[in-house]
């Protein structure tokens, strides 16, 4: 059974062995997360994304999708970059959502993978409602048949961790 933990702070500094980094769908590296997973890994991180692009993702990683880089100077061996959908109060796009968090993990399994940090996925820019984001993410993840042993959400700010340790 996978233990969910729980912390507060900035998911470049965790000590896994995967982080699960809330990519846009052209891996280019953007804001909030995405930025700060790019910039602290070191370009290393790029140049496997920009690879992706050419070979396997010309037209950008879908939504709900998900695809492993190296971690460059992260402190974890691996990036899983995923795509979470923009929230639309107009259509529900939840089973994107999940689908992230679903996706991530099974590309954890395939890397061998035993702890996994994630972010808040798109309750950022991307608009979700951070206690809507939280519930999917939570349950998701406690459904999902996987190997790994532990998943730390990795919350910035206080609205977010207390958002996700109520689910």
């Amino acid at each position: 059974m996978t233990e969910l933990r729980f912390l507060q702070g900035d998911i470049t500094e965790v000590d896994v062995d995967a982080i699960v980094n809330a990519a846009n769908s052209s891996l280019m590296g953007g804001g909030g997360v995405d930025g700060a997973i790019h910039r602290r890994g070191g370009p290393e991180i790029l140049a496997e994304c920009k690879e992706l692009r050419r070979t396997r993702y010309p037209d950008g990683l879908p939504t709900g999708q998900a695809v492993a880089t190296t971690a460059g100077r992260l402190p974890a061996r691996w990036v899983i970059h995923t795509v979470g959908p923009v929230y639309a109060a107009s259509q529900d796009r939840s089973d994107l959502l999940a689908s992230a968090f679903r996706e991530s993990l099974r590309v954890a399994d395939e890397l061998g993978a035993a702890s996994v940090a994630f972010p808040a996925i798109s309750a950022g820019i991307y608009g979700w409602p951070m206690d809507d984001a939280a519930r999917i993410a939570v349950t998701t993840v406690r459904s999902t048949d996987t190997s790994v042993r532990e998943v730390t959400f990795v919350l910035f700010g206080q609205h977010a961790y207390d958002a996700f340790t109520s689910v």
